[in-house]
């Protein structure tokens, strides 16, 4: 029998799309490129805002129209938030909540008349997930799920539930099996990863150190972590020559205090350029390399006036990221933000939008700038265009070079130009 798969949204969905994947071809079925005929069809939401909501339901439909046989199996955000809705679409055999993604694999298989997967999900409060990327080089590790901050705008809490996490031993499990498949690189994923070790007792300290004696794991990456739970300790230790790469991927969501205190965001603009300021002080030295920030930055919040855009605009350039991920705040039923006065138009999102990413632009080609002439190693991968292979620095600095499969995997010192 055959399966397609299609993930929409966020790292977490993909190593967890991943999963469900291993899962299937242990079972026997065959995995086919989405849109080719199949048994069975699997859709892994996304509802981080109304736009993916919408683009979920209407994939539903899609393969349905396409492929009206197959059997239709919805997860994901959007199948916990909009369950009714997605039920009720033709076509939908199963629809798999938060708490049920364990279930998925072996739920289908009956679906299908086939046996359960000799090896079931371990019982947990949380489903572990890992993938590797087709380049066999980066994988995602998922460590942690949930969140319990409750931020006016955020519908996450509600469609991944509380804060939790896998243990430590079941992670180092993980990343030893994404070892042995060879890849080099892993990114740490959760929805708040910082916030490991509500479920267990542990410390996402403890979780790193652990990680990073595994052999065969040469380099690893914090996918995102909040800027309050980024602490000093773990800097310290990152900083003391570990695996653990220059680089740090770092929610803002505004720079405007009046905003941050009003969406119930847990700093301000000041503890987060101390955050930044510390980081750099700790890991940067001449000649070395530079520390890659990427901030993410939501535009047109509820009450966001010309002003306080402008003073995150202001405070963006102060603290100079490498990156900037821009995206437009989308109003969604359920959350305290969605009732706010000061509804912000789409047009006026959209130029805001428009203004961040140019910032983006000078502020990423200044942090290239700034590491001409340093010594880095970049990580290569198989991906070709137009003959050329592509891999990143530790501190994510993308390079190029002609193509060499013998290269693919391998680690090579550079001079950043």
């Amino acid at each position: 029998m055959k399966i397609a798969l299609l993930t929409l949204g966020c790292k977490l969905n993909f190593a967890e799309t991943a999963t469900y994947e291993r899962g299937f071809i242990a079972a026997g079925l065959e995995v086919v490129p989405w849109g080719q005929a199949a048994d069975v069809c699997l859709i892994n939401t996304c509802s981080v805002t109304a736009t993916a909501d919408s683009k979920s339901r209407n994939l539903v439909r899609k393969m349905h129209r396409l492929h009206p046989e197959a059997r239709i199996v919805v997860t994901g955000c959007s199948a916990e938030l909009r369950r009714a809705e997605i039920e009720r679409i033709e076509g939908v055999s199963r629809v798999f909540g938060a708490k049920e993604k364990g279930l998925v694999v072996a739920e289908t298989l009956a679906l299908l008349g086939l046996p359960a997967p000799a090896v079931p999900q371990a019982a947990s409060t949380v489903f572990s997930a890992f993938s590797a990327a087709e380049s066999r080089t980066r994988a995602f590790l998922k460590v942690q799920d949930g969140c319990n901050n409750f931020c006016k705008y955020c519908t996450v809490p509600y469609a991944r539930g509380e804060s939790r996490n896998l243990p430590i031993a079941e992670c180092v499990r993980n990343a030893e099996k994404i070892a042995a498949e060879g890849v080099r690189e892993i990114v740490l994923t959760g929805v708040n990863t910082g916030d490991f070790g509500r479920t267990t007792g542990e410390s996402f300290l403890d979780l790193l150190k652990a990680l990073d004696a595994v052999e065969g794991i040469e380099r690893y990456r914090i996918s995102s972590i909040e800027p309050n739970l980024l602490t000093e300790e773990i800097v310290d230790w990152i900083a003391s020559g570990t695996k653990f790469q220059p680089h740090f991927h770092i929610p803002l969501q505004t720079g405007a205090d009046t905003l941050l205190e009003r969406m119930g965001r847990h700093y301000d603009t000041a503890f987060f350029a101390e955050r930044i300021e510390m980081i750099r002080r700790k890991m940067e030295r001449p000649g070395a390399p530079k520390v890659f920030f990427g901030i993410d930055v939501m535009v047109g919040l509820p009450g966001e006036t010309q002003e306080l855009f402008k003073e995150t605009f202001n405070f963006i350039e102060r603290i100079h990221p490498a990156f900037i991920h821009v995206f437009p705040y989308s109003r969604r039923p359920g959350t305290p933000a969605a009732d706010m006065p000061g509804q912000v138009d789409e047009a006026t999102k959209k130029h805001r939008v428009a203004v961040l990413e140019e910032l983006c632009r000078k502020l990423h080609a200044d942090f290239r700038a700034k590491n001409r002439g340093v010594h880095e190693r970049v990580l290569w991968e198989s991906t070709v265009h137009d003959g050329m292979m592509e891999g990143y620095t530790g501190n994510y600095i993308r390079i190029s070079r002609p193509y060499d499969p013998a290269l693919v995997g391998t680690l090579a010192d550079i001079v950043i130009d």
